[in-house]
Parts: C-alpha cells; sequence; structure tokens
C-alpha cells in the first residue's frame, strides 16, 4: 500500500492510496449504499479539511477585520479586462497586514436574494482595524488604484468586525 502527502498541508496528513482491487473488496464486504456513503463522508471530510486551511473546522473567525470589495467593470463581458483585474488583485495580496485573502467571480446560484451582477470579489482578512487602515495607505494598494482603477465602473465594500 502506498501513501501521498497531500500538498499545501506541509506534511501533516497522509493519504492512503489502495489499489482498485482493495477497493473492490471493500465495496464486496460492503452494501453499495454503505460503501457511497462511507466514500461521501471522506470526500467532504476532505474538502473541509482543504477549505478551512490551517484553521480548524467549525470554528467561528474572531478578532478579525473582513473587508469585501466588489467589483463591476466598464466593458462587463471583457475576459480580458477580468484577467487584468484578477492580476492586479493577485499583485495586492502582496500588502503585508493581508493575513488571508480570496480573488472571486459570481458562483452560478440563483436565488432572488442573490447578486451576481459583478465581475470580481475581493475578499481580505485583517488581523484588526488598524491592519486594514495601514493597508488602505500601502504603496501597494495605491499603486494598484492607478494601474487599475480604469477598468471598473462600480466598487462597493463591505467591512465587518464582530458583534
Amino acid at each position: 500500500m502506498r501513501t501521498k502527502t497531500l500538498p499545501g498541508l506541509s506534511g501533516r496528513i497522509k493519504m492512503r492510496i489502495l489499489p482498485l482491487q482493495s477497493n473492490r473488496l471493500l465495496m464486496s464486504l460492503l452494501s453499495r449504499r454503505k460503501f457511497i456513503g462511507h466514500a461521501g463522508k471522506t470526500a467532504l471530510a476532505g474538502s473541509v479539511i482543504f477549505a478551512t486551511g490551517p484553521q480548524q473546522a467549525g470554528k467561528n473567525m474572531k478578532n478579525v477585520f473582513i473587508h469585501h470589495v466588489y467589483f463591476w467593470l466598464k466593458n462587463a463581458g471583457s475576459a480580458a479586462d477580468q484577467d487584468k483585474l484578477a492580476e492586479g488583485l493577485q499583485k495586492l495580496s502582496g500588502v503585508k497586514t493581508i493575513r488571508q485573502y480570496h480573488i472571486g467571480k459570481p458562483a452560478a446560484t440563483s436565488r432572488d436574494v442573490i447578486d451576481t451582477s459583478y465581475a470580481l470579489s475581493w475578499l481580505v482578512v485583517f488581523d484588526n482595524d488598524a491592519d486594514q487602515a495601514s493597508y488602505q495607505t500601502d504603496p501597494i494598494h495605491l499603486k494598484f488604484v492607478e494601474d487599475y482603477a480604469h477598468l471598473w465602473q462600480k466598487v462597493i465594500v463591505y467591512d465587518s468586525v464582530d458583534r
């Protein structure tokens, strides 16, 4: 039996690689329904590990400052402009006070309460308000605005802190 260290987890988690025959043997020992149920739970557990990174699953983020920015492009359908803005946001991630960030696009969900009219979103987690304030005046942030503001027609920012 081989093992494989999962990438990006600093070798903390190892996966067993079972040959196909072992999976068949396991399936013959379990009913199909139980096998699928166990496989689904294993896949879900793995996705929780990847989604949460070094944090533990189910933990509430406390004592953080969330800065979420939504961008609407002047050329709404332009993949080139989206790519250019994403490139700029990637550069912006170099600001030292950023704890975590995420560059996103609208999910393919459709409910009355969901706004998918924006082109890209920029979610940033800071340790505190002072780090967010420092980010606003950081030369990397100022350069981002200077170099990429021509791409957007509208920007909305939602900041939040613990209640």
